[in-house]
């Protein structure tokens, strides 16, 4: 039970676990931010559109409400939030996944020209003495 504890804590510790975890978190927190966009900004905006104080107006009613029975209601109005609440999390994530990338290539050039900076710099014109050694060592090959 040690070994599989310490196991579970060296897994836990590494850094793409961690990483994955505050992912999640701001996955959560993100989530929660859009669904309020859809919710009180762009669903207003559709019901504003079809004249009506909420998306219910693009629901079908397919059976009234009776005494025994509760109305059977076809909700296009929540089916097209939540379309539209995809959309907005799938072109924000696009962006941001861009956004990242394009960092990650500018970086990734700016290490290039630094390392090729630094090649340049690294060859430095030998010293008579490194050159003296070279002759003596290219002499002493022919013999």
């Amino acid at each position: 039970m040690k070994k599989f504890m310490e196991e579970f804590k060296a897994f836990i510790m590494r850094g793409n676990v961690m990483d994955m975890a505050v992912g999640v978190i701001i996955a959560t927190a993100f989530g929660k931010i859009t669904s309020t966009l859809v919710a009180n900004v762009i669903t207003p905006l559709l019901a504003y559109i079809f004249n009506s104080p909420n998306t219910d107006a693009l629901n079908i009613t397919l059976r009234a409400a009776t005494e025994d029975t509760e109305a059977l209601v076809l909700g296009l109005g929540t089916f097209v939030g939540a379309i539209i609440d995809f959309v907005v999390i799938a072109l924000i994530i696009f962006l941001v996944v861009k956004a990242f990338n394009k960092a990650k290539e500018l970086a990734e050039k700016k290490k290039e020209v630094e390392e090729e900076a630094v090649e340049e710099e690294a060859e430095p014109e030998p010293t008579k003495e490194e050159l003296l050694l070279t002759e003596i060592r290219d002499l002493l090959k022919k013999q």
